[in-house]
């Protein structure tokens, strides 16, 4: 394959890599250490920095804070090899190499999401409502999460929800739910199809089954992917396969939750 038409194709992997990436924007990739020690230190945000008056003369009690740090694991190592007989790609110029190479972009950004949303799901809290989501009730489940999160301390800005096809379908329903076509371009680059009571509505369908929507901050949802090797046609230098090359690419990575209650979880019984 020439150069420059790896290139074009490697650039096209990456754009809809990124834009298959549904819930980039609810994760943070700030952290200490590098990763290729198989675990970085992330600063654990329990307490707020205090404030106090003022007194001119005095000046102000200089306090002290602590921070404590928590481990996140690299322990995430996925790939994609996968051979392309040069007979069979002269055979259909272009067709074979950039459909594989878009399926391969799809199908690491998949599993990156997949693994994400499970540990949303199990390190963030259960709401402890069951009650299935319909169009009529879903603005309140969320105003719930919201006031949830708001009485934890947890900021605004920042904010996501991630939700189902399904819970989507009823939120479009909902006569409280604003398009994104509403929203102004800040909302349409983060990836969100429209915002509800304050949250960047996030579709995706990786959601365990009884799971209806994740509402969280992205400050206390981390994820750590800095090592990898961009998916690209490689040739074969084997010496068993002739004229062939390979569609390849890895990724390393890891998630974490820092603290459970910024981080909502609406299940169905």
């Amino acid at each position: 394959m020439a150069h420059a038409q790896q290139e074009r194709y490697s650039g096209l992997v990456d754009i809809k890599m990124r834009n298959s990436l549904k819930t980039q924007y609810c994760f943070n990739g700030r952290y200490e250490g590098s990763p290729k020690a198989g675990a970085v230190n992330i600063p654990v945000r329990d307490t707020e920095v205090s404030t106090g008056d003022y007194d001119k003369a005095l000046g102000g009690t200089l306090g002290t804070g602590s921070t404590t740090y928590l481990k996140i694991l690299i322990d995430k190592d996925k790939y994609v090899n996968e051979l392309i007989d040069g007979y069979d790609a002269a055979a259909v110029p272009d067709g074979i190499v950039a459909e594989r190479l878009d399926s391969a972009g799809y199908s690491l950004a998949l599993t990156l999401d997949s693994d994400g949303v499970e540990t949303l799901e199990t390190e963030g809290t259960d709401m402890g409502d069951t009650v299935a989501l319909t169009k009529t009730n879903v603005y309140e489940k969320i105003v719930d999460a919201r006031t949830t999160l708001s009485d934890a301390g947890i900021p605004q800005e920042g904010r996501f929800i991630l939700v189902t096809p399904s819970t989507y379908a009823l939120v479009l329903k909902s006569p409280e739910f604003i398009s994104a076509s509403n929203l102004g371009d800040a909302v349409k680059q983060t990836g969100a199809v429209g915002e509800i009571a304050g949250f960047p509505v996030f579709e995706t369908n990786n959601l365990s089954a009884n799971t209806e929507f994740i509402a969280g901050h992205r400050d206390w949802c981390h994820r750590v992917q800095e090592w990898s090797v961009p998916i690209g046609i490689n040739d074969l230098k084997d010496g068993k396969h002739i004229g062939a090359s390979a569609v390849q690419g890895r990724k390393a990575y890891g998630h974490k939750v820092s603290k459970a209650a910024a981080v909502l979880v609406k299940t169905k019984a």
